[in-house]
């Protein structure tokens, strides 16, 4: 059992954020705003982190969604929060992020799903103050970092309880995997049955005082930041194979009459790599347009 601080000690101070941006010590809220505008990328669920010492979950009780409720080409995850008074006793509920964007805020008692696409997604949790949770790479409070490789038509259950771990880590997962190990931990779907685990939470709706964006298919969005992380990765390949071909030779440096010239005087990998990227997206893109047609004209769509 992990030691925890009083409910009236759990709190960050704007202390903890980063010199460079609180130089004028400014109120949380008003440091917000400002960094919004200077550049630095922030965390934050304002008026979605409410916890349930002043919003108590009141959706229906847990029920796994029908297998034609989501496409069987993705995966399922489902988010959950077992009870505990700690969690009852929050004023502000972590948030949840996949692929780097933020869905929900998950309350003592509560569970969600999202529909992903497959491959690897990362899954973080910060806890916020104030409904400020980090900027850049610093977090106030970062409960869970790490990525997770689903299969398509598999479901997949991630636990979060900050007082009491599973008896024994997820047997598909390296006891090392952080998934494995703290507080939002991967389950197997017989343990999440349990009395006391998943089956006794109750759905976490979306309303004015707590609004998400969960319960829905994200297959699109991981798609398209898929497609941006690799194009980035290949971008600095690129880069690395010119600065590579320089040193052996295979580079002609352009004319200063004709600045526009040069270039490898051998085919690039990376653009072979580029080049099938960009064929594999537009196929699903293409796909994406028969189905939105076949759907506009009052058809039907197989999965």
């Amino acid at each position: 059992m992990q030691t925890r601080l009083p409910f009236a000690q759990r709190r960050v101070t704007a202390a903890f954020i980063p010199r460079a941006c609180r130089s004028l010590r400014f109120p949380v809220a008003v440091l917000a705003l400002v960094v919004l505008t200077s550049g630095c990328t922030v965390y934050q669920s304002i008026g979605k982190s409410v916890g349930s010492f002043l919003h108590p979950v009141s959706g229906h009780d847990f029920v796994h969604i029908d297998n034609d409720q989501w496409n069987q080409k993705n995966a399922l995850i489902y988010f959950y929060r077992t009870h505990s008074q700690w969690a009852a006793d929050e004023i502000e509920a972590p948030s949840v992020y996949v692929d780097d964007k933020h869905y929900f805020n998950i309350r003592n008692d509560s569970f969600t799903w999202l529909e992903v696409s497959p491959g690897e997604r990362h899954i973080a949790m910060r806890r916020p103050l104030l409904g400020l949770e980090g900027l850049n790479s610093f977090s106030l409070s970062l409960i869970a970092d790490a990525t997770l490789q689903v299969e398509a038509g598999r479901v997949y259950y991630l636990r979060y309880n900050e007082l009491i771990a599973p008896e024994q880590p997820h047997p598909d997962l390296d006891p090392e995997h952080p998934l494995a190990q703290g507080d939002l931990q991967l389950v197997p779907r017989q343990y999440a049955m349990q009395a006391e685990e998943l089956v006794s939470t109750r759905f976490l709706n979306s309303d004015l005082l707590a609004p998400n964006h969960a319960a829905v298919s994200i297959a699109k969005v991981n798609e398209d930041f898929d497609y941006a992380r690799k194009m980035e990765l290949l971008e600095e390949e690129r880069e690395l194979e010119i600065e590579r071909l320089k040193k052996e030779g295979k580079y002609d440096s352009p004319s200063w009459l004709w600045p526009f010239g040069g270039g490898p005087t051998v085919p690039l990998e990376a653009d072979g790599k580029i080049r099938q990227l960009e064929s594999e997206y537009a196929a699903i893109e293409n796909e994406r347009q028969r189905r939105a047609e076949a759907e506009s004209s009052g058809g039907w769509w197989v999965f």
